[in-house]
């Protein structure tokens, strides 16, 4: 365990200690002013080293910045004081005081003079909500106003999506991949989301043309987009999110294009070597300066399968990122609604079903539900999946 991680743990521990203690005793215990010293100084070390920490709650699941967490006997705890608060996700960022983790602590176990206490964000404690509900999107006149033609998307910056097809092929090249032009694609990505004023409208936007490899790594980067949006992720995760789905199939750069474009089954060998494509692609990623962690893991992972029966092979402890599922998720879906040169394209709702039934062994519960809404929404509005 890095010791990054060991601080987070210490400061969930102790500010659990800390709100149990408050409860009983009131917040001037010396107990609670002693773990709360400690938490803070958990914090403070986490954040001496990074701009935030956020903590995501996702049903039964605690999610620290993208890692699922493998719960034990505080950390379920833990879970559960937030799902009673109401609490979706806390981002506790640079420059935390110790008043303000006493006021988390304060509120967590509902101590004050009057009361119940509502918890309410800070200078650098912020809360939220996870809403798994694809919130405001719950009929036509929300979606579209009254008229279906009305939708009007950007095309996507033609010169940025040009840049990553360049990036690609200078890779296939042995070149050095350029970090930066897929990072100018994501963000490029996100504003016209964000310009657009419903985020997953974007979805819309979903590409079909004959460079399969390109467009279904920018596919997989706008359903990834719109599945973190819509768990209200935002900022430099939602980035580097972004920019692991454009990434999660850079191994298959190196695997020969002859077995890839195969239009007859593939024999055992040829599927062994299609397998070893998220080992060279993490391999290559780990080995290029500026690419984010998130986007090394992502690709090793995206095929694992969430009972971890899919390759590579992984103990059967491992503990996949948030990231991972969410892509794998995009993966399935983007791969069989797209033509390939050995079948024709799935229709939707032929996908949807697969999904549904794939629940809990290959694709993530929680995730996939929420994506199915997503995509249900978008189907029952426009014709453009």
């Amino acid at each position: 365990m890095s010791n990054d991680s060991q601080h987070i743990l210490d400061f969930i521990r102790h500010l659990l200690s800390a709100t149990a203690n408050a409860s009983l005793y009131g917040m001037e215990h010396p107990q609670v002013e002693r773990l709360t010293s400690q938490s803070f100084t958990s914090i403070g070390e986490i954040l001496k080293s990074r701009p935030e920490v956020t903590l995501m709650v996702v049903e039964n699941e605690l999610i620290i910045d993208g890692q699922p967490q493998e719960l034990g006997l505080f950390l379920d705890r833990f879970t559960q004081i937030l799902k009673s608060r109401d609490i979706g996700t806390i981002k506790l960022l640079y420059g935390i005081t110790k008043l303000e983790v006493n006021a988390l602590i304060r509120g967590l176990s509902n101590q004050s003079d009057g009361g119940t206490l509502a918890i309410a964000s800070s200078d650098h404690i912020r809360f939220g909500k996870v809403d798994l509900q694809v919130s405001g999107l719950s009929g036509d006149a929300d979606l579209i106003g009254s008229n279906k033609t009305s939708i009007t998307l950007p095309d996507m910056p033609r010169v940025e999506l040009a840049n990553f097809m360049e990036i690609y092929e200078a890779v296939k090249k042995k070149h050095k991949l350029q970090i930066n032009g897929v990072y100018d694609v994501v963000a490029g990505f996100i504003n016209v989301f964000r310009q657009e004023g419903k985020p997953l409208l974007a979805m819309a936007a979903l590409k079909e043309t004959d460079e399969y490899t390109f467009t279904h790594s920018t596919n997989v980067c706008v359903l990834n987009l719109a599945q973190a949006m819509a768990l209200g992720i935002e900022g430099q995760l939602l980035n580097d999110i972004g920019v692991a789905a454009m990434l999660h199939d850079i191994g298959k750069l190196f695997i020969p294009e002859e077995i890839l474009t195969k239009t007859e089954r593939l024999t055992d060998k040829e599927f062994n070597i299609i397998k070893q494509h998220p080992v060279k692609g993490a391999r290559h990623l780990l080995e290029t300066s500026g690419v984010p962690r998130l986007a090394v893991v992502t690709a090793y992972e995206h095929h694992l399968k969430f009972n971890l029966s899919g390759y590579p092979k992984v103990p059967t402890d491992w503990q996949q990122n948030l990231c991972s599922h969410m892509t794998a998720i995009s993966d399935f879906f983007d791969a069989l609604r797209t033509k390939r040169s050995y079948r024709k394209s799935i229709e939707v709702k032929q996908i949807t079903d697969m999904m549904q039934n794939m629940i809990g062994a290959d694709l993530h519960p929680t995730l996939t539900r929420n994506f199915l809404k997503i995509i249900l929404v978008l189907t029952e509005s426009t014709d453009r999946i």
